[in-house]
């Protein structure tokens, strides 16, 4: 099956992007390999791709600063894989924007399992439904899921990250019910089960008065989260 998606493999290890991109060729997706993120960063604002996947040691500069150039620009889903395997690593990846995060070593096909798992989810819903909702208002924002922008009433839009993005929609689609850590992560095998908290305090710090003392998303303790506002769609 031809997938016709674009995948790049930034790594300084040229085995490892060896290895990956034969492994995601195999299943029809495109690839291009860099061995450092300033390769990586020109060839990105020449042409997007759906998927980044980032080594973090890389040898002209921190793979995190590499995540959160990707994170500037819309839609391109990012996945880190790397030999830091700490907690901090983990939890300063995800609150830059990146989807996934793999340790190495790791098994290449469940690599490209995950791909898919993640691109499928940062994949545009059907639109071709007359009645698809465009944008959601609530709470003094709206939110606007196919440009992944948050505006407040009288402010500049802020582009969410697409992972940012899935979870609010989530939330936005189902105000005043109690979704739970499983219902909000879906098919994700998630490799932090810290993940959903991440994003969730930086959503809170973007649209919350107070994030310590949220008022519009609501932590259910031993139950998950509730978007306590009224949630009109246009």
């Amino acid at each position: 099956m031809k997938h016709n998606r674009l995948i790049y493999v930034i790594d300084d290890e040229a085995d490892i992007c060896t290895l990956v991109c034969d492994e995601l060729r195999r299943f029809g997706f495109e690839t291009r390999s860099f061995t450092n993120g300033n390769q990586a960063a020109r060839a990105i604002r020449e042409r997007l791709p759906d998927l980044c996947i980032v080594d973090l040691g890389l040898p002209d500069m921190d793979g995190m600063e590499l995540v959160r150039q990707i994170c500037a620009h819309q839609g391109i889903g990012i996945m880190i894989l790397s030999g830091r395997d700490s907690t901090p690593d983990r939890v300063l990846g995800l609150e830059l924007g990146a989807d996934d995060y793999i340790t190495k070593p790791f098994e290449p096909r469940e690599l490209v399992a995950r791909a898919n798992s993640l691109l499928r989810r940062l994949s545009p819903g059907d639109t071709s439904a007359p009645d698809t909702p465009r944008q959601a208002s609530f709470a003094g924002w709206t939110f606007n899921p196919a440009t992944l922008t948050l505006t407040r009433q009288d402010g500049e839009p802020e582009v969410l990250s697409t992972s940012e993005a899935r979870l609010l929609s989530s939330l936005l689609r189902a105000p005043k019910q109690i979704l739970s850590r499983e219902q909000l992560l879906g098919d994700h095998v998630d490799p932090f089960d810290r993940s959903i908290d991440v994003r969730m305090s930086r959503i809170r710090k973007k649209i919350e008065q107070n994030p310590k003392n949220p008022c519009i998303i609501k932590t259910i303790y031993g139950a998950g989260y509730m978007l306590a506002a009224d949630v009109s769609w246009s």
